[in-house]
This record gives C-alpha cells, structure tokens and sequence, in this order.
C-alpha cells in the first residue's frame, strides 16, 4: 500500500473513503486500510494515554450502511491487544459519549460512518474523551497507518492480551437521555414526562430510529407515523440530510399527515438534526439556531452563540437585539465552529451553543458533542413545558425575520489546462481568485466589506437597487468556491449575481454549477 491509499481517505478530522464498489466508482477505503488505521488509532490512543495496549477500552460502532460489518471486523482484527467493545448499530453521538458514561468509561471509540454521503461510501471517526481527533492528531494516525500497514496485516504488530466483547451503548445512551428530559420537563408524572404529545421520527433508514422505541415512548409520546425506522444501507426513500429539501419534506409530511405536534429528522448517524412544527413549518439552518439560542437565553442570557460564515444577517439581529445575546460568526465546518465555542469558554467568555447550519449543533452543557437528538430533546422539553402553560414552539421565534431568498452557487475550480498561464494547484489558484475578489470589491462603492469575517470575503449591499449580502470563499475539501448570497427582497439575488459574475468570467479554470 503506498502513502497516498492512506492520505486520499483524510477528510479534515474523518477518514472517508468509497467502500462498495460501482461501475462508476472503484473502491478506496479497502479493509486491509481499515485494519491498518485501526491498530494506529490503538497505538496512537496507548501513547496519548500513558498506558500499555492491553489495558486499553475501546468502543467500535457503525451506522446503517452496507459495508459495515465488513469495516467492524477489520477494526477489531486493527485493534489487536487492546479491549475492544462491539457496540453494534449506533449513533456517533452515543459513541462519543461511550468515552464520559460511567457505564462504559472507554479510552477512545471508533464509529464507522460516512454521514449523508451516498450508500457505497463509508468511514471512521474517532473518539476521546476530549471530542473528536483534531486534523493534526489523525495525519499522525495516518503516517503510523501507512508505515506499520505490512505488520499489522502480518499480525507481528499486536500486542498480547486485550480481549473483544459485546456491549448494549444504545441503551444506556437512552438511559442517560431519558433522565435528562425527566429532569429538565420537571412534569407533574414525573415518568411520563411527554405524556399528552405526539413527535414523529423520520431517521431517514440511519442509525437513529431507536429515538422513538428508546426514548420517546418510555416517556409516554405517542410516536405513531414515523418514517423509515428500519436501518437500511442502501438509503431507499431519501437521502438522510437535514439539509436535503426532499428529506425536509418527507418528515414534514410525515408531521401533517399523523397531525403531529412536531416532527425531528436525523442524517445516517445521529450527530446532526433538525425539527418540523405542528403546522409544518421546517425548522433548520438559520430557523433552527433562532430557536435553539431562544431556548439557551433562558438560563443563560447574554451568553455567545457560535455558529459559522454563511448564517444570516437576520439571525445576528435576532440574537443581539432581540435576545441580547452575542454573535460570532466563525467558519464552516462543525469542528472549527465547536472548537470556537471551546476556545472562548476557556478564554473566560461564556459560550453556551456553537452549531453550524447544517444541523451540527454542540452545546456546552453536553460536552460540546454535535448530536442531533441532544438538539431535538431540547426542542422537545420546550414544547413539554410550553404546553403547560398553553403556548407553542412558533412563540419562541417572535421577532425572527427570514431573508426573501437564498442561494449557494457553486464554482468549480478546473484542473488547468496546458497554456493556461496559472498552473498553480487548486488551493493556491483559489485563494488568489479570492484575494483578487477582495481588491474587486473595494473598488465598487457599492460593495461593503463586512469585518470581521473569519472566512473568504463577506460583502454587505444597501443601497436602492439591493439589501442583501455575499459570502465568497473556499470550500474545505472540494476544488470549488463556494458563494453564498442572501437577499431581502425577492429579485435581490438575480441583482448581486449582475454586479459579481462579470469578476468570475475572467478565470478560465472557474466552471459555475
């Protein structure tokens, strides 16, 4: 195996890679890879540890999808030595929480997943009781992965003892959040806490549909009409996305048909999530941070709310004038958004919610672990209190304004062509393309540069033709740039698109999609 089997697979802080294979798509991330990340992420673990191999606890996990049991196997054969706990179908949420329950008290944990991506992708995501990896953490997992891949497929790199046994996490996860609501809805019934409601679940055929049978109907909701519980790999009714318009109309769907006092979906492994209101209103991005800060303010005013570059510029006044709370606005991608959040508290600054739009919500007083059922029992232990005192969820989002139109238009960055005169590779080229964005918009008065901004290059618009704004940056991972642009008006965004394709015309790698 060369180096770059192993470096290919880096997604930030993840390991993803094509499991299944397909006409179109071969595949990348093979067994013998997974062994071998596995047994580095062990040796990895020992050394951060302070401990031999054969007294490490690790918890392994997998959501729904097809190449699990097959990615399972080559981690526990990777994880030789150590003690490894075969947590089965799980959530990547209950898997963190595997490395804090007094229960199970793991040194780190491995869940295998691949999110929202499509059925013949897979991957793994590591746990310590610190969070998730850093990027910095998993290149060394990797650089060990490749260098010792020989002995770990020969067996000569395991150690002795360690040993591999069942153990039930889903249920003292329920357990633990089913405690939770009891104590935070504080009911008359105090076991029946939900007694009275009807949520429905659409887990989107992931990992997550123990949420009604585990949690939701021990407390007394009635669950009937949730959707695609059953776990299914090959994903057969949608894509499981909070952010996908025909995931979002499913469970909406699901909420009206079963007349439903509110409807929560999760994405494959359980870490992100979003809600649907009685009326059927969806509840994400933007609308979802609103209500969740609006919820915080109550025991925590005044605190900050992290979320990254492409929220709204309605939000930021729904939250500093509305609520009064802070604002910053930070980064795409979950990690960095929590890892802000972080940051600030050990600074001194009170930060009690960081979460991203796409439905990556991490909240301080759970660990700052991104878990969409975490966010839908907070919704849910509103909407219990509410109704005690004959109000509705929609009461809470007083006050919230949502722009007239929204779009992300997406520029693929080319690979460049013999006489083009910039060869540079795609993150060079990109970050020029911004850079000249920058000195572009500075030339019109009617661009304003918003600052601070931690991201690409946010412009502001107000003036009689347009009110709205524009987000210019690189994408994470992927060859594009990404804009994002917001309007007040309808017409707004045809308006902004007029004053700044003219500046993407003249980069002949730049492919519009």
């Amino acid at each position: 195996m060369e180096r770059n089997d192993f470096f290919r697979l880096q997604n930030g802080n993840d390991v993803r890679g094509i499991a299944v294979e397909t006409e179109a798509e071969p595949v990348t991330l093979t067994k013998e890879l997974a062994q071998a990340i596995a047994a580095a992420f062990a040796g990895w673990l020992a050394d951060k540890q302070s401990k031999p191999l054969s007294e490490l606890r690790i918890g392994v996990g997998h959501d729904s999808r097809l190449s699990a049991k097959e990615m399972e196997k080559a981690c526990i054969d990777g994880m030789k030595g150590a003690n490894v706990f075969i947590c089965g179908l799980a959530s990547t949420p209950s898997m963190f929480q595997s490395t804090v329950y007094e229960e199970s008290a793991f040194d780190g944990a491995v869940m295998i997943t691949a999110s929202h991506l499509p059925f013949n992708r897979n991957g793994l995501k590591f746990f310590t009781r610190e969070g998730a990896l850093e990027k910095a953490d998993l290149t060394r997992i990797l650089e060990d992965a490749w260098k010792n891949a020989d002995a770990c497929l020969a067996g000569t790199s395991a150690g002795e003892g360690g040993s591999v046994q069942k153990f039930d996490l889903v249920s003292v996860y329920c357990a633990h959040m089913r405690q939770y609501i009891k104590e935070q809805v504080k009911a008359e019934d105090y076991e029946q806490p939900l007694k009275g409601l009807h949520i429905v679940l659409d887990a989107g055929n992931g990992a997550a549909g123990f949420f009604t049978d585990g949690i939701l109907k021990p407390l007394g909701a009635d669950v009937s009409g949730s959707v695609f519980l059953d776990p299914d790999g090959t994903f057969p009714n949608h894509v499981p996305n909070p952010e996908n318009p025909v995931a979002m109309e499913a469970i909406r769907k699901a909420v009206l048909d079963a007349q439903a006092d509110l409807g929560v979906i999760f994405d494959c492994d359980g870490d992100r999530g979003a809600v649907v209101f009685a009326d059927g209103k969806e509840v994400n991005r933007n609308v979802l941070i609103a209500l969740l800060a609006r919820i915080v303010s109550q025991t925590n005013p005044g605190t900050t709310i992290v979320t990254d570059s492409v929220t709204s510029d309605e939000l930021t006044l729904f939250l500093t004038k509305v609520l009064g709370m802070k604002h910053l606005r930070f980064k795409r991608g979950y990690k960095n958004v929590i890892n802000k959040g972080i940051e600030l508290n050990a600074a001194g600054e009170d930060c009690e919610l960081a979460i991203e739009t796409s439905g990556h919500g991490a909240f301080k007083d759970n660990y700052f672990s991104d878990d969409g059922a975490y966010i839908s029992v907070k919704v849910i232990c509103q909407l219990a209190r509410l109704r005690r005192e004959g109000k509705k969820l929609e009461d809470l989002l007083e006050g919230f304004e949502e722009p007239a139109e929204a779009q992300e238009k997406r520029y693929a960055i080319c690979d460049p062509l013999p006489q083009d005169e910039d060869q540079s590779p795609f993150k060079e080229y990109g970050a020029k393309v911004i850079a000249d964005f920058a000195a572009f918009a500075k030339e019109d008065p009617r661009f304003h540069v918003v600052e601070p901004n931690f991201e690409g290059v946010r412009i502001a618009f107000d003036d009689s033709e347009v009110k709205g704004w524009i987000l210019v940056r690189q994408s994470l991972h992927d060859p594009e740039i990404p804009v994002n642009i917001e309007a007040k008006k309808e017409g707004g965004i045809a308006v902004i698109l007029s004053r700044v394709e003219p500046f993407f015309a003249r980069y002949g790698r730049l492919r519009g999609k």
